[in-house]
């Protein structure tokens, strides 16, 4: 089954401010997409799973950018068993920002839960 990538609008924004500054990562993105098709929970020490419930896990990993002939990036996605589904929820340069964006995270995973009991509730899973 094929993987659907969505993004978050504020991951959106940092990929396009990032993308400006170094002219690899469109390419690169791609190539870690390749790379997350076959093991969405990752195969190295270069992925590291941040939290999981019954239907996603978010994973924080690594994105090699050939610009910055490095891996100082860092991508955090949220994967979902069932529908093969991958939403980016932020990217950010390691050496600018120690860690993720604990409160982004937390948010999505209310707007998650939030859309998950209406669609419940609804019967109506494709609403949110």
């Amino acid at each position: 089954m094929k993987t659907n990538y969505n993004e978050l609008s504020e991951f959106s924004k940092e990929f396009k401010r990032f993308s400006k500054k170094y002219k690899s990562l469109r390419r690169d993105l791609e190539e870690f997409k390749r790379v997350v098709d076959i093991a969405p929970l990752g195969n190295s020490k270069h992925f590291n799973v941040i939290t999981r419930n019954e239907q996603c896990v978010i994973v924080k990993a690594r994105l090699f950018c050939r610009y910055l002939k490095g891996s100082s990036l860092r991508v955090v996605y949220a994967f979902y068993f069932q529908s093969c589904k991958i939403d980016f929820i932020e990217i950010y340069f390691k050496g600018k920002k120690e860690n993720e964006d604990r409160e982004r995270i937390k948010d999505y995973l209310k707007n998650f839960e939030r859309c998950a009991n209406f669609a419940g509730a609804n019967s109506a899973s494709n609403l949110c």
